[in-house]
């Protein structure tokens, strides 16, 4: 079904530039109420920590949920298993075709920066690419201030500009990176933080630090360091999946709240597949609520001319400037006739 989808996306569809992006990160689900497996959390909260599993569809659109784990709230935030089992349901769910050729990029936050999670995809290097952060350890700041000036680069924002007062460098010829799996690269950014911002242990002369590894070969930092940043975009798939029915599991077995889980995957993939196919401009990123203040409450009427079957939208209302026409034309709906 999702192949189809994406077939019929075109241009739209998340893996129209031969690669296609899986977000992996870590959610906090609170309980309220004594239920399987609910544990205190490292946030000092009561409930499941759950890891799961978006495809980006870029800034001109929303994401997909491809695999989503239920896990208990102690569960570790960079445990490697639970990350390789999440990593392998969510390449289950992708067209085959994106399975071989590094055609398939995971993208984690410093949880996924592990030996054995890094290990693992390594392995899989022929089909897949990585950008995954890693912590900063004393190694790395170490190498951080042997990095001549020159050497730093300017580092982008999110339109792909220059950023005043971020800059980027590579560190893997400089730390003892032995242990680790070849062909894996080091890329630190340095930024001046934000007016307020409380400094952490690890920042150098004022500066915040980050890192991250990939094994993409070439590419200027700055593009690489910008694909990685723009793993934030996990977090706002994430705020969409509590306002779909994540905000609490209500069952109290495990298995009862697994199956919820995957009815809110299914709701899920529905709101990100009727944007990609069928809304343009800005509306493709309404996120679960606006669409159902804008669109799914709005009385609309079917018709079906020319042996197609339109949605008809009322054009008064200011927000449809943003639908082609103020119509919508239903791919999947084709005329029973």
């Amino acid at each position: 079904m999702r192949e189809r989808v994406w077939e019929l996306a075109g241009a739209s569809s998340p893996a129209a530039d031969g690669q296609v992006i899986v977000d992996i990160d870590g959610v906090l689900v609170l309980a309220h109420s004594e239920k399987q497996d609910a544990t205190p959390t490292w946030k000092k909260t009561f409930g499941h920590h759950l890891l799961v599993a978006f495809v980006d569809h870029s800034q001109n659109g929303s994401g997909e949920p491809v695999a989503a784990l239920l896990r208990p709230g102690n569960a570790g935030s960079n445990t490697a298993a639970d990350h390789i089992e999440t990593t392998q349901l969510a390449l289950a769910q992708l067209p085959k075709h994106l399975r071989r050729g590094r055609q398939t990029l995971i993208r984690t936050d410093s949880a996924g920066g592990t030996h054995a999670f890094l290990d693992w995809l390594s392995r899989r290097g022929r089909w897949l690419s990585y950008s995954v952060g890693m912590t900063i350890t004393d190694a790395i700041h170490q190498a951080v201030l042997k990095i001549p000036k020159k050497a730093w680069t300017p580092a982008y924002d999110a339109g792909g500009t220059e950023r005043p007062g971020a800059w980027v460098a590579e560190i893997t010829d400089m730390p003892d990176l032995s242990t680790w799996p070849k062909g894996m690269r080091l890329i630190v950014r340095r930024e001046r933080p934000y007016p307020g911002a409380q400094l952490r242990f690890t920042d150098i002369n004022g500066n915040r630090l980050t890192c991250f590894a990939t094994n993409t070969k070439g590419g200027q930092l700055a593009s690489l360091e910008l694909r990685h940043r723009r793993r934030a975009r996990c977090e706002d798939r994430i705020r969409g999946a509590r306002a779909t029915g994540l905000r609490n599991l209500p069952l109290h077995d495990m298995a009862q709240n697994r199956i919820w889980l995957e009815i809110v995957s299914l709701a899920l993939d529905l709101l990100a597949w009727m944007p990609m196919l069928a809304l343009t401009g800005e509306a493709r990123r309404w996120e679960p609520q606006k669409l159902r203040l804008r669109l799914f409450s709005a009385a609309a009427q079917l018709v079906t001319t020319g042996r197609r079957r339109w949605l008809r939208l009322p054009s008064r209302w200011p927000w449809t400037a943003v639908i082609s026409h103020s119509i919508v034309r239903l791919h999947a709906l084709p005329n029973p006739g």
